[in-house]
């Protein structure tokens, strides 16, 4: 593995360290300590996501125009002072407003992340992409752990945390991503250069991109309706908490268990998308019956078998797509079409749940994915009919 793909590693781990010891708790936050509604949390997040959307497409643009490191600097900075806003003012109506611009400046760092990683390890393949992964899910696994244990303790510490390792992260970017030279790292093959005209690619790209948003959709439950759902049925944030913390570990501890599969499905991307989605669906049905602790840990270890088939395939799909020179900009648009499912979600849930309860979002939600299996078996169409 390149260096540069370490360094990535552990940029990717400090920064989802500190950006995961909010977002899981925002929607108890906003609710329980705010006083709004689930559905005015679920808006308030929408803005966040809807903020990251822009962020996805403006940290794509950037790589391609001014490499992965200034891209990279320029979503840290913004990162660093967004954070620093909510952490000295975090009431009722400020928290909406910096939240909205945390979405921003965070959502310009993954585009290029997913981009340098393509762009240093060509020949790694899935791996490149699942190595960002794993690092941003063992980050997953310690911050909320950490966010539960100090919220507990006493929320407003929850900032402080968070602010102290995205400086972490700057501190990181300067002194060892300026040595990325990502415009040079590689050179596409004569066939890829002839597609650059054709519009196959970003044809394939907008089908794919209609999984992606229903997937987040659904995945975004987790951290909007089910995290107050879990409070409701007597759960701590502790133990809610603990629940991204399975979520992170076993997404590294499975990797010797699935590998062989892996290997195997190699060359058939659709069969590990397929897979990710019916096991995501199946988690959703067990919430539907969920009343204890137990029940919730059994869900999201389903779920986390679910998103380790699904999610690194889709990097390295956007990357096998790209045209030379577009590599951040389709890395964009997968981030954004995911960011705008997270969008949609809360707001969604927040409605439904608001509406009609937890059983019926859980049992739409379970239903609902299935359907995403339909472009993951699609989307490659658009290329052959281009």
């Amino acid at each position: 593995m390149p260096k540069q793909v370490w360094l990535l590693i552990i940029g990717t781990l400090i920064n989802t360290i500190g950006n995961s010891f909010l977002w899981p708790l925002n929607s108890i936050y906003i609710h329980d300590h705010l006083g709004k509604s689930l559905t005015v949390a679920g808006v308030v997040l929408m803005l966040n996501s809807l903020a990251g959307v822009f962020g996805n497409l403006v940290g794509g643009f950037l790589f391609d125009k001014l490499g992965g490191y200034k891209a990279i600097l320029i979503g840290v900075v913004l990162n660093l002072g967004s954070i620093s806003l909510l952490t000295f003012w975090h009431d009722w109506p400020q928290y909406v407003i910096f939240l909205a611009m945390l979405g921003f400046s965070g959502g310009i760092v993954y585009p290029a992340l997913y981009a340098i990683a393509g762009s240093a390890w060509p020949e790694g393949g899935r791996k490149a992409f699942n190595s960002i992964f794993l690092a941003n899910n063992v980050g997953v696994a310690i911050g909320p752990a950490l966010a539960g244990i100090i919220a507990d303790f006493q929320f407003e510490y929850v900032f402080y945390a968070n602010l102290t390792f995205y400086a972490l992260f700057l501190i990181l970017v300067v002194t060892a991503f300026k040595r990325f030279d990502t415009n040079q790292v590689t050179t596409k093959s004569i066939a890829n250069e002839a597609r650059d005209r054709e519009k196959g690619p970003i044809l394939a790209i907008a089908i794919l991109s209609i999984s992606l948003i229903i997937c987040w959709l659904s995945y975004s439950q987790w951290s909007a309706t089910i995290s107050s759902y879990t409070q409701g049925l007597g759960m701590s944030l502790s133990q809610y908490s603990l629940l991204w913390t399975i979520n992170g570990f076993l997404i590294v501890a499975v990797q010797p268990i699935i590998k062989p599969l892996i290997t195997r499905w190699e060359k058939k991307i659709k069969h590990q998308l397929v897979l990710g989605l019916v096991l995501m669906s199946a988690s959703f049905g067990v919430v539907y019956f969920a009343q204890d602790f137990k029940m919730f840990v059994a869900a999201m270890v389903i779920l986390t078998f679910g998103e380790v088939f699904f999610t690194p395939v889709i990097p390295l799909i956007a990357n096998k797509l790209a045209p030379q020179g577009q590599q951040g900009f389709y890395q964009g648009l997968v981030n954004s079409a995911s960011t705008v499912g997270r969008m949609i979600g809360p707001v969604l849930g927040g409605f439904m749940v608001d509406m009609y309860g937890m059983q019926v979002l859980m049992l739409f939600l379970a239903i609902f994915i299935l359907v995403a299996i339909i472009p993951c078996l699609v989307y490659d169409r658009a290329l052959k009919d281009a």
